[in-house]
């Protein structure tokens, strides 16, 4: 019954989303059709008639090529103007949203201004009747619409050319059950998600690598996502993560794109061959001016099978956590962290979800799509060590003090990098790239 639902939603869900995006770009080509047959020149009609209609086309074979891809399990990447279709789809949809809304607005006020108003005929003449027109009312709205549609547009742009590559450096110390001594102001650089390809030049991925290599880190990670789909340049990327500089080495972990792309054995022997480690479900004890740490890693874990079914996370893993040190993991997908602190790892570091790569501030709440998949949308966060993994981070804030999953202390934690790369619109707006140097600090007692 539960799997019949999940995919019942999936599909309601999908059908959703093509028939928003069938009527926002009916909605937008029509306009552009209209203003075309406002042009008194016919050359000048017909060549931007067949401009759209060409437009048109091409944003339809672009649509299907990308439902072929999620089809068959893979993502394909082409041309840059992947880039310049990724951003009309995303902003015209949006767009014509919130033009419906302030349409809906409009009729809203109308239906209840008549259901209020005094009828016509108790008016002393037409002129009052006229008087009765309320004028601003139109213009507002009419302003409204035009705001609604051209924001969404504004803001691509801006995230796109603005945002998108405006990598920013976030220094974060984080206490450490279990610390040695010796591991006191151990620093560790994250990169995460790069998505290497069209949107995410080789030539930035390089300058990444010089920003990361100034922090001076003790050891280096990349904890994921090295490209989008088959055709990006996998190698290329790297070759280029080889450059990172750190006494401790270069290790990582595979993203879910690696899953789509099928190359998860590939970045493995790639990593090899540029001297680093892609750590899959494997760990390896490193040490530091003589005191040891676990470094473990993970691929890609899955939360449900393709029929739904609920899939456990990190199986297996508690052969590799170790007691006697502290254990770092490097999962992909933040959603692993509530079973790693369960099995007692001292601290995660995760990525996958680029921060929401769109933040909104209204009335002093933030608000990220990200939240919408996980509660470890970007930044540090905490839980028990030990703690049952089925509880949510709520509830383990509420059991009694003294209970078995708050014996244990200190807790838990995961870093959630926000990422180099984008996915789906090429746009960042609030949640800029990030490179992160992690400061290991031992717990007070």
């Amino acid at each position: 019954m539960f799997h019949s639902a999940f995919i019942l939603s999936g599909v309601l869900a999908a059908a959703t989303g093509l028939t928003l995006t069938f009527l926002s770009q009916r909605y937008w080509f029509a306009r552009a059709w209209r203003f075309a047959g406002r042009l008194r020149r016919a050359g000048w009609r017909r060549g931007v008639r067949a401009a759209v209609i060409a437009l048109l086309a091409a944003t339809a074979l672009i649509a299907l090529g990308d439902i072929v891809a999620n089809v068959r399990g893979t993502i394909f990447r082409g041309s840059p103007l992947n880039a310049f279709f990724g951003l009309w789809l995303s902003s015209s949809v949006f767009a014509y949203l919130f033009v419906k809304l302030v349409s809906g607005a409009d009729w809203l006020w109308q239906r209840l201004r008549r259901t209020f108003s005094v009828p016509t005929e108790a008016l002393p003449s037409p002129a009052a009747a006229a008087e009765t027109i309320d004028h601003s009312r139109r213009y507002f709205f009419q302003a409204a619409g035009f705001l609604a549609g051209a924001v969404p547009f504004a803001s691509a742009v801006y995230g796109f050319a603005g945002e998108r590559l405006r990598f920013q450096v976030r220094e974060v110390e984080i206490p450490v059950g279990n610390l040695p001594p010796a591991l006191e102001g151990l620093r560790i650089t994250q990169l995460s998600d790069i998505h290497v390809g069209s949107y995410m030049p080789v030539e930035q991925v390089r300058r990444a690598v010089r920003m990361a290599n100034e922090l001076r880190g003790d050891i280096a990670v990349v904890t994921g996502d090295f490209l989008t789909g088959r055709t990006d340049p996998l190698e290329d990327c790297i070759a280029e993560l080889s450059r990172l500089r750190a006494p401790l080495g270069i290790w990582g972990c595979n993203g879910n794109h690696e899953i789509y792309a099928r190359a998860e054995a590939e970045a493995a022997r790639l990593f090899r061959l540029y001297g680093m480690k892609l750590l899959r479900h494997e760990n390896a004890e490193l040490r530091w001016q003589g005191a040891a740490f676990n470094l473990i890693g993970v691929d890609y874990q899955r939360q449900r099978a393709t029929d739904g079914r609920r899939l456990p996370m990190l199986v297996g893993l508690e052969r590799f956590v170790r007691r006697d040190a502290p254990n770092i993991l490097l999962s992909h997908n933040p959603n692993s962290f509530p079973r790693a602190a369960e099995l007692g790892i001292e601290l995660s570091l995760a990525g996958h979800t680029h921060g929401g790569q769109v933040r909104v501030e209204i009335l002093d709440h933030r608000w990220s799509p990200a939240e919408f998949f996980t509660p470890y949308v970007a930044g540090l966060y905490r839980r028990p060590l030990f703690a049952a993994a089925q509880l949510s981070d709520d509830e383990v804030a509420t059991l009694p003090t003294g209970s078995s999953a708050q014996r244990s202390a200190p807790s838990s934690a995961i870093y959630v990098n926000r990422g180099l790369g984008t996915i789906g619109a090429p746009v960042r707006l609030g949640v800029p790239p990030e490179i992160t140097l992690i400061t290991l600090r031992r717990v007070a007692t």
